[in-house]
């Protein structure tokens, strides 16, 4: 049974790019799953279809002035006619991801924005599941989850650096596990549902 997997996401200067790519990475190292990478610079025919036709929809956003892009809340609204048309994205599998300037940055704040935002279109949100690193005397910014944030992933990126050198290698690989295990959970939940009779994925 193939799932299909939308990384969804807007980039400023290309460093939350880098991010989906590796969490579009992460999605794709799980058997039978098709993943699609897509901006939202451009709200087109393209976009909507393949975030209708996807299983998990994993959306990102840089994290400005403590919360999500101009660009991201134009998406976010335009989505109110896809809630109005009897809530077409319910039961899809939902997660995100944040980059930002800052070590903290407030990015957890624009990741609430985003889960609040799948919640209002009735999906089911998936966390990271990794322990926190980087929190003793013995751990270092090599390590997975080193910003130690549950709801979604989280990277830093040098305001002076550009994304052919930020986010760092564990960020990424940060940004991978999130994109495995949402993939994992989508094939799961899909194999459930069907399991118990619920045909339609998605209403």
């Amino acid at each position: 049974m193939q799932i299909k997997v939308a990384v969804a996401y807007h980039s400023g200067y290309g460093h939350t790019a880098k991010q989906a790519a590796a969490v579009a990475a992460g999605a794709e190292k799980v058997p039978d799953t098709q993943v699609r990478l897509v901006s939202l610079a451009e709200l087109n025919d393209e976009l909507w279809e393949v975030l209708q036709e996807s299983d998990a929809l994993i959306f990102g956003t840089p994290t400005y002035m403590g919360g999500s892009s101009a660009v991201f809340r134009t998406f976010v609204e335009a989505t109110s006619q896809v809630w109005g048309d009897n809530m077409r994205w319910k039961n899809k599998i939902a997660g995100g991801f944040t980059n930002s300037g800052n070590m903290a940055g407030d990015k957890l704040n624009a990741l609430i924005d985003i889960a609040l935002f799948a919640a209002q279109h009735g999906m089911v949100w998936v966390g990271l599941a990794e322990y926190g690193g980087w929190n003793t005397s013995s751990g270092s910014p090599e390590d997975l989850n080193r910003l130690g944030s549950w709801l979604g992933a989280m990277s830093q990126s040098n305001n002076d650096e550009g994304a052919d050198v930020t986010p760092c290698a564990s960020d990424l690989r940060t940004a991978e596990a999130l994109g495995r295990r949402i993939a994992e959970t989508a094939h799961i939940h899909r194999a459930g549902r069907a399991a118990v009779g619920f045909d339609e994925v998605s209403a």
